[in-house]
């Protein structure tokens, strides 16, 4: 067991960072180059280029080269189903917070005045 938490740590180690869960989404569609990626998500090369080694190096994302050129996919396209689930985790969660916001509102307080000590 302590061998499968240690690898489900390290994935999520490597999508700790909003930049490259952005690149896993965009490997999504399928492979892309270094060059696309970052310019889709408006990086700077070295930046870039540090959050693909970073998947790379815990084995999200694979790479081959052709020519001068390095393209990457998703080692596991079942790690964007991952992705899915949190992005519904989240929204329940806002959903909770909308309740909540509307109850304080149905009470006749806004959230606003409440937070501004009124």
């Amino acid at each position: 067991m302590h061998e499968l938490r240690q690898f489900k740590a390290e994935i999520f180690q490597a999508l700790a960072h909003p930049t490259r869960i952005a690149m896993v989404e965009l490997l999504r569609e399928g492979e892309l180059s270094a060059g696309q990626i970052i310019d889709r998500l408006g990086l700077e090369q070295a930046n870039g280029s540090q959050h693909l080694a970073v998947l790379r190096s815990k084995q999200v994302v694979v790479n081959r080269r052709e020519g001068n050129q390095v393209f990457y996919s998703l080692r596991d396209p079942v790690l964007v189903k991952v992705l899915d689930i949190l992005k519904r985790y989240f929204l329940e969660q806002l959903k909770g917070t909308q309740i909540m916001i509307e109850e304080i509102e149905a009470e006749g307080e806004s959230p606003r005045a409440r937070r501004a000590g009124r």
